[in-house]
């Protein structure tokens, strides 16, 4: 577990010898806003940084606190997108590969807490398992072709989902997406064992680009906040002992910038902790893996009349 301090040394190292273009979804607020702003003070503001998210406000706010760039080719900008509509996301990384030359870095951190059962979107996907997991694989299927020029013109090429490596659970292939039997810890635990089996099916085809699968813990940010008296107290006992966002954020970026390929579960230290706590196999990857664009291309044929009514 590297100190802090060490920590920080380490992401000031960054250099890159290219021009990094970095994509965060979820980067208005939280974890993902604390990782965006820390990434644009270690690259000095000279970098492409794109921020996904509803919160256009807020994204103004922390791009106006990026340091001001000194090479012409930086950009700091806001892509708006509701993801938790599969169709939205689609649009999304339709625009960006039309005009990006690629990607070097795409971290993904939407998600809430609340204590509802399942509840799903117009698209019939449940909102919690939707933030936490097929929102994020339909980010990395369509943007994996520009991550794929990174690394073929020898760059970076890495992805992160900051969500609950090793605090994952067992799955049933009898009961994918839970639409039998469905309950708030089932989703918790569902969705990093999902992760997990996605990033080895992305290995098995690209090995040389990177995919982290990280814990933050017990963070302080906005997603902890209800109007629910039970779950402010949970929370209260919670942010006893979480760390705050910007202290996260240097371990997030310490695990994205030391990996260098392959597929890395990592701890809140950012640690690589192999195996530790993980529920996968090799006979649950590819059903999982169908199952998973099967229910996203079902989301996406959806009727927009039945969206509207």
């Amino acid at each position: 577990m590297p100190a802090l301090a060490a920590v920080r040394a380490a992401n000031a190292a960054f250099s890159p010898a290219y021009f990094p273009v970095a994509v965060f979804v979820g980067g208005t607020s939280g974890i993902g806003r604390a990782c965006a702003e820390a990434f644009a003070r270690y690259t000095q503001g000279n970098a492409h940084i794109i921020i996904v998210g509803r919160n256009k406000s807020a994204a103004d706010e922390i791009i106006a606190s990026f340091p001001k760039p000194t090479r012409p080719e930086a950009k700091h900008e806001f892509v708006p997108c509701d993801v938790f509509l599969m169709r939205n996301i689609e649009a999304t990384t339709t625009a960006l590969r039309e005009r990006l030359p690629k990607i070097n870095f795409l971290v993904l951190s939407p998600g809430l807490a609340n204590l509802r059962g399942r509840d799903e979107t117009v698209e019939g996907i449940d909102k919690r398992l939707g933030l936490h997991y097929y929102a994020r694989w339909k980010f990395v299927y369509d943007l994996l072709p520009l991550l794929r020029k990174a690394k073929d013109a020898g760059e970076d090429a890495k992805v992160m989902s900051i969500l609950a490596a090793a605090f994952g659970g067992p799955i049933s292939l009898d009961n994918l997406g839970l639409k039998k039997s469905y309950s708030i810890p089932k989703a918790h635990l569902t969705a990093p064992t999902y992760t997990d089996l996605m990033f080895e099916h992305h290995v098995q085809e690209n090995p040389d680009l990177a995919f982290i699968h990280i814990c933050p813990g017990g963070v302080a940010t906005p997603i902890l906040s209800s109007n629910r008296w039970v779950l402010r107290q949970i929370i209260a006992l919670l942010n006893a002992f979480a760390i705050a966002p910007e202290e996260c954020a240097e371990y997030m970026l310490y695990a994205l910038f030391q990996t260098k390929q392959g597929f890395s579960r990592r701890s809140q230290r950012g640690d690589d902790i192999g195996k530790l706590r993980y529920f996968g196999s090799d006979e649950k990857r590819e059903p999982v893996w169908e199952h998973s664009k099967e229910e996203i291309d079902r989301a996406l044929a959806v009727e927009i009349d039945q969206l509207a009514s």
